[in-house]
């Protein structure tokens, strides 16, 4: 049900970002409207952005586009779990059937988040 004061708000964003941040934000049970109300909720609270945000190099220098450094981003993920794997420690994994996060141990079993 729509509130009285509610306002529609139109932004223009990347295609593949607002798919990937839908993606996201279903796995966390909501949708975007949701998500954006709470950033500006969070917003107005603190009385500024809720998170940093810094003009500092982010040692990848320019010329790389948002899909180089996501792929770096993955890479890395992948090389930690594979050390984390080597060395038998539990690996952090979600579940997209059940939509629930869970501990992979070295021996196949999971032991989920919350239950």
């Amino acid at each position: 049900m729509k509130a009285q004061n509610d306002v529609r708000v139109t932004i223009r964003v990347d295609k593949d970002l607002k798919e990937r941040a839908e993606s996201l934000f279903d796995r966390l049970g909501m949708n975007m409207s949701t998500a954006l109300n709470i950033f500006l909720r969070k917003a107005v609270d603190e009385a500024a952005i809720p998170f940093p945000i810094s003009v500092k190099n982010s040692g990848f220098g320019s010329g790389y586009s948002s899909g180089d450094i996501t792929n770096a981003f993955k890479t890395a993920v992948q090389s930690e779990v594979a050390e984390n794997q080597r060395k038998g420690l539990p690996v952090a994994r979600y579940d997209t059937d059940t939509k629930r996060a869970y501990l992979e141990f070295a021996n196949g079993t999971r032991e989920y988040v919350n239950g």
